[in-house]
């Protein structure tokens, strides 16, 4: 019964979200940071179990800490975040409104150390620069979505080349990432796009009533900053993207599972 496959879901989403409150408050304090990060991978994965989302992957990450790395993806959904942390513990560039959602908000803070603009002020765009510099050049791992916004995932907007200062400043890698949502066939669902005037609960409900939904994640080759500019990033990294969704777009089923749904187990 769907009804029900759905209710149970939810139920398990808001004991997951209970868990992993509980996590951060009575274990991270006696946790390194490796042991952390490991728990936020884990996490992430379940979480994505949790909804019925199946994630498949092609490519290979960045290795954390092997040298600093900007993750830039197209965004499609508010599972996105969940879909790259089950790969990498990256550090997400967000908006500052994030903080204060319910929850998830905090979890982004405490756990996962999301760095948050506010972008009501013109000033906090170059403080925000010159903070991802500072964790690029100390060898983490950030990632953001250059479109700025979420689309209902055929497409892709432009990239904003600004949110590229500071891999130039760094001289980082930059690694593009391709989010895909699609049913069992391989063919695009939008159960999972999180666009417009649409709230969350709306699209909670189209997520977990929707059987099926895989999750495909596609880690491109990598582009070397050095000697470009953010401006020669941001082509390169959207076209590159764009690229992969025009020839991954053709209804061809994934194939390479990188893990289960975490619910299985």
């Amino acid at each position: 019964m769907p009804t029900l496959t759905a209710s149970l879901r939810f139920a398990r989403l808001f004991a997951h979200l209970g868990a992993g409150v509980v996590t951060v408050l009575c274990l991270f304090p006696f946790l390194d940071r490796g042991e952390r990060e490991k728990r936020l991978v884990r996490w992430a994965r379940r979480l994505l179990g949790v909804v019925g989302v199946r994630v498949v992957a092609r490519g290979r990450p960045p290795t954390v800490r092997s040298g600093g790395a900007l993750v830039v993806a197209n965004h499609v959904s508010w599972l996105d975040i969940y879909l790259i942390h089950s790969h990498l513990p990256a550090r997400f560039i967000a908006k500052a409104e994030v903080r204060g959602w319910p929850v998830v908000g905090w979890l982004a803070d405490k756990a996962a150390g999301t760095l948050f603009l506010e972008r009501s002020r013109k000033s906090d765009a170059r403080r925000m620069n010159e903070l991802m510099a500072g964790h690029l050049r100390e060898g983490d791992c950030l990632a953001l979505f250059p479109e700025g916004t979420t689309s209902d995932g055929r497409g892709l907007l432009p990239f904003f080349p600004s949110l590229f200062q500071p891999a130039v400043a760094a001289e980082a890698t930059v690694w593009p990432v391709l989010i895909r949502y699609l049913d069992a066939d391989g063919n695009y669902s939008p159960a999972a796009a999180y666009c417009g005037e649409m709230s969350m609960l709306t699209s909670l409900r189209n997520i977990v009533s929707t059987p099926g939904i895989v999750a495909e994640i596609s880690f491109l080759p990598a582009i070397a900053a050095h000697g470009l500019s953010r401006r020669d990033l941001a082509v390169r990294a959207e076209a590159a993207i764009r690229a992969a969704l025009a020839a991954d777009g053709r209804g061809s089923r994934p194939d390479t599972a990188v893990h289960p749904q975490a619910g299985s187990r």
